[in-house]
Order: structure tokens, then C-alpha cells, then sequence
């Protein structure tokens, strides 16, 4: 018996996020998968439970198309609000799904990207210190650094997750073919 590797568009499935040294990082209750191929998957959420390393929960304010590839160390949620879209974008190990949950390593650094297009990088000094507390290798800093300057690329010449077509076309499909409120 094969571990189920891509989601089936139309389940509801959780994302799980971790540290490099194993832990639970945040757990997302809720995603609905819009689409799942070998290489990318995008769901969309509204209002879900989300639960901290420490226990704590909190809901979800707006709702949010998320945007996972096996290729990039990196993710994106795609977040809308009154005044346009915001993006938050964690640097991460590429995703893997087992049948459970959406799964990845957050690697502390975060790109938050708002409507007018700018963007700032987050969360530099967390970053070194769970390098040296984690012993992350040269190899995955060398990593994180390249995806961090392919995904301001990204930002910058409105690629992929970014493109306006892309939040046109998953944000109507979430609301309008799976009922998401």
C-alpha cells in the first residue's frame, strides 16, 4: 500500500507545520483543496482553527488561498481583506502530503507582501537564532538565501501565486464551487 501522495481537489485536509528539529510548529484545521497535481497544490480557507506549538488556538480573520510547490522552499497564503490582497510567505522545506496533512519545516523567515506591492522580509533574527539552537546546515541556509531572492523575484515580476489572474481565478473558484461560508 503506497502513501497517498497529491490531495484529491475538493477535500478537506490539514496543514502541518514543524521546526527543523521535528517539533509542531502550527496546525491548520481546515483546507480545501482546489487543486493537487504532482508538483503544486492550492487550497483555500475561511474561518479555520489554528493551533500553536503551545496550545494555544486562534481563528483565521479573512479568507485565504494557500499556494504549496515540491520544487521551491517556500509557501504562500494569499490573504483578503477590505482594503485588497496580502501575502504572507514562509520559507520552508518544499511540501509533502501523506494521506494526513500537508507537511513542511518553517524556516522562521517570512516575506509579508502587501497591496500596494511592497514587501518586507521578517523575522531575521529568529532565523539566526534557531540556525545556531537547530544546527541548520550551510546547505539549507545556502537554500533558504537562493528562495529567498527567487521569491522576491516572484513579488516583484507578479509570478505565480502573485500573478492578479492567479487570486482572480482561485478566489472565485473557492467561493463559488465549494462553499466556503
Amino acid at each position: 500500500m503506497g502513501v497517498e501522495s497529491i490531495p484529491k481537489e475538493g477535500n478537506k485536509v490539514r496543514i502541518q507545520s514543524y521546526k527543523h528539529d521535528g517539533s509542531i510548529h502550527r496546525v491548520w484545521s481546515e483546507t480545501t483543496i482546489l487543486k493537487g497535481t504532482d508538483h503544486v497544490v492550492i487550497g483555500g480557507n475561511n474561518r479555520t482553527l489554528v493551533t500553536e506549538s503551545d496550545g494555544r488556538t486562534w481563528v483565521t480573520r479573512e479568507p485565504a488561498i494557500v499556494y504549496f510547490h515540491t520544487d521551491y522552499w517556500f509557501n504562500v497564503i494569499c490573504m483578503f481583506r477590505e482594503d485588497g490582497v496580502y501575502y504572507y510567505c514562509n520559507l520552508s522545506s518544499p511540501y509533502l502530503y501523506d494521506g494526513e496533512a500537508i507537511k513542511y519545516i518553517d524556516y522562521d523567515l517570512d516575506i509579508k507582501v502587501y497591496p500596494d506591492g511592497k514587501y518586507h522580509l521578517l523575522d531575521e533574527d529568529e532565523y539566526h537564532l534557531h540556525k545556531e539552537r537547530m544546527n541548520y546546515s550551510e546547505d539549507i541556509d545556502a537554500i533558504l538565501k537562493r528562495n529567498v531572492d527567487l521569491l522576491q523575484q516572484w513579488i516583484e515580476r507578479k509570478k505565480g501565486p502573485f500573478a492578479p489572474d492567479f487570486i482572480k481565478v482561485w478566489q472565485h473558484r473557492f467561493n463559488n464551487d465549494f462553499k466556503s461560508y
